[in-house]
């Protein structure tokens, strides 16, 4: 599929708020500020990430196809699930685990993404409105199951698969509909009102946005598939409100970045857990905020920047055709 600059433009975008969003999270308890911004942040853009991934999700469901999975995805997984480990013992991470079933931080991703495109085989021989039903109910259902939780990111595959279920159904004309005007002004008000909400609502537990807890961890095990069900509808909401305010046009210095967020993805967590452990930030002013959002698209641009492209392709997509261009 032709390189679309609206779509690179929205993974440059999702990749930065993944980035600030790790960074800001240790001090989301200290103000309702900051809690407003992380937990409106947390709302959509892994959501959107994903809905995007089913987009451009593609493949035959045969046995080179998941081959290819395995060297994209799991290979990937092994290898930063054992650098992350030994990495978290050396800086003096208090709950580092050797354990290969349990997803060291962000490293979920690659096992769900695996999980989702292995399920995908399976929805997309059902009608669209039919398999996203299904794949909604599964996703409210697991929440009773205390059982599935972060081992093997069995609760986030699930609870998260409707927005790559979607994705691949969409086409692209479908989600150009979001730049219409009307959608566009929607938008501003929806964003603005959940902004509002969670700022002067009771606190949002943010362990329904991370889709890892059963609803008995999270305290309402009664009507916990209401409480999902509404955080899905607002989701969807809030996803369609930033996708709207995405540019079409390539911009200079950021578009490209889209094609490389993986590496962004997958490296900037030896930053952010240093950070953490070391106790280097703290978030007293406005100002303070605004410098780690500049640090977190300087992350963005490091961990995309050729050179390191090349050092870690290697790790990432078993292959070697960026150092051997800069050797040639």
């Amino acid at each position: 599929m032709e390189r679309n600059a609206y779509f690179d433009n929205a993974r440059t975008i999702l990749i930065f708020l993944v980035v600030f969003g790790h960074l800001i999270q240790p001090f989301a308890t200290d103000s309702l500020g900051m809690n407003t911004l992380y937990t409106w942040v947390y709302i959509f853009h892994m959501p959107a990430f994903i809905l995007i991934s089913g987009f451009f999700a593609r493949g035959a469901g045969d046995s080179k196809y998941i081959w290819k999975l395995v060297n994209k995805l799991l290979l990937p997984y092994l290898i930063f699930q054992m650098l992350y480990t030994g990495y978290y013992y050396l800086i003096g991470k208090a709950d580092w685990q050797a354990s290969l079933f349990y997803p060291q931080w962000s490293l979920w991703f690659l096992i769900s993404l695996f999980c989702w495109h292995i399920l995908l085989e399976q929805f997309k021989k059902l009608k669209p409105m039919l398999g996203i039903s299904i794949a909604l109910l599964i996703g409210i259902v697991v929440g009773y199951f205390g059982e599935i939780g972060h081992t093997l990111s069995l609760s986030r595959t699930f609870v998260f698969f409707p927005f790559f279920l979607i994705g691949y159904w969409l086409t692209e004309e479908q989600f150009m509909l979001v730049k219409k005007r009307s959608v566009k002004i929607a938008g501003i008000v929806i964003m603005a009102v959940f902004a509002f909400l969670i700022y002067y609502l009771p606190e949002i537990n943010t362990g329904w946005l991370l889709a890892s807890k059963s609803y008995g961890d999270l305290g309402v095990e009664n009507y916990g598939g209401i409480v999902r069900l509404l955080v899905y509808a607002g989701s969807a909401l809030m996803v369609i409100s930033v996708l709207a305010w995405i540019p079409q046009q390539r911009i200079k210095g950021v578009t490209h970045l889209g094609a490389r967020t993986i590496y962004v993805y997958l490296l900037h967590g030896f930053f952010i857990q240093y950070f953490r452990e070391a106790g280097l930030f703290s978030v007293d002013s406005p100002l303070d905020l605004i410098g780690l959002a500049a640090i977190s698209a300087g992350i963005v641009y490091l961990l995309a920047w050729k050179p390191v492209l090349g050092i870690f392709q290697p790790l990432i997509e078993g292959r070697t055709t960026l150092l051997r261009e800069k050797l040639n």
